[in-house]
């Protein structure tokens, strides 16, 4: 007589730790002066505009769980978060190493004389930062060696929480190519515009894109 099997106990799902959620913001507009050029270490304001973007994006993270707030220490980003750490009640963490890249040689230039001072086209700006650095600024390689750990220390610190990060456009390019293991120049393909809002979700497998370049103030506001 045939032996039964025995019976297989029903496998248990091994709950998921919750994500950490990542809410990269870029600050508002800037001082009208300042406009389409390499700012980069120019500690510049904001423009009025970007005073009425950092309100509008503070009253929609109001609603928002956010359990740390990080920054840059550049005058443009700490006169974007304020309306948030007003109407929140959070204290920030400010890290130096959040500052934006040092575009060297380009800084206070526009694009077309960058573009024929140094003889490469507009979009290749990434690869030309990628290697070898804008002359006498950051290459990409020294301007990673200064976010990562940045990056790493905050994700280590808030497991499972959610935390905002607010810096620059070329901090939360870096950000992104760490997180979803791009290079640099890949992150051309992702628009960052003022006062943006980018989300990402941190699983024990994978680094997932939940919003990106989300505007409250044209999105919302119109």
């Amino acid at each position: 007589m045939a032996k039964k099997s025995p019976k297989k106990s029903p496998r248990k799902k091994v709950p998921q730790p919750p994500a950490t959620r990542l809410l990269l913001i870029r600050h508002g507009e800037v001082e009208a002066r300042y406009q389409g050029i390499f700012g980069g270490r120019i500690d510049m304001n904001l423009s009025p505009r970007g005073k009425r973007q950092a309100k509008i994006l503070a009253e929609y993270l109001r609603v928002k769980t956010i359990d740390a707030v990080y920054a840059s220490p550049m005058k443009r980003v700490q006169q974007t978060l304020a309306p948030t750490l007003k109407t929140h009640g959070h204290k920030q963490t400010i890290f130096p190493d959040l500052r934006e890249i040092d575009f060297g040689d380009w800084t206070g230039m526009n694009w077309a004389t960058v573009r024929d001072k140094f003889n490469f086209a507009v979009h290749e700006w990434l690869e030309q930062i990628e290697h070898p650095g804008s002359p006498n600024g950051e290459s990409g390689k020294t301007f990673r060696a200064r976010i990562e750990p940045c990056l790493r220390e905050i994700v280590n610190k808030h497991q499972g929480e959610n935390v905002a990060i607010f810096c620059h456009g070329g901090v939360i390019r870096m950000l992104l190519a760490i997180l979803l293991e791009l290079p640099l120049p890949k992150t051309n393909s992702f628009e960052v515009e003022y006062a943006s809002i980018t989300q990402v979700a941190l699983h024990p497998h994978m680094a997932e894109i939940e919003l990106l370049n989300f505007t409250p103030w044209r999105d919302l506001v119109g």
